[in-house]
């Protein structure tokens, strides 16, 4: 359990120094650089998401319109 905060801290202490000195150097507060980040991370999945999703469903849409027919009949 001790490793796990020590990682823990390790990641506290340098990856929020990226984000208030990238602050700093913007002249921004660094909660507001925070939030950015998590926000463009919530944006990029959900392209992702919704790009899985318009494929899913253009691949549906070709496997209805070209059904396999056993014969000449079906049409």
């Amino acid at each position: 359990m001790t490793f796990v905060i020590r990682l823990k801290y390790f990641f506290e202490k340098y990856g929020f120094h990226v984000s208030s000195r990238l602050a700093d150097k913007l002249g921004m507060r660094a909660n507001s650089v925070r939030l950015f980040f998590i926000y463009i991370s919530f944006v990029t999945a959900g392209l992702w998401f919704g790009v899985y999703l318009t494929l899913a469903f253009w691949i549906r849409l070709k496997d209805l319109v070209r059904a396999k027919r056993s014969s000449v009949f079906d049409l």
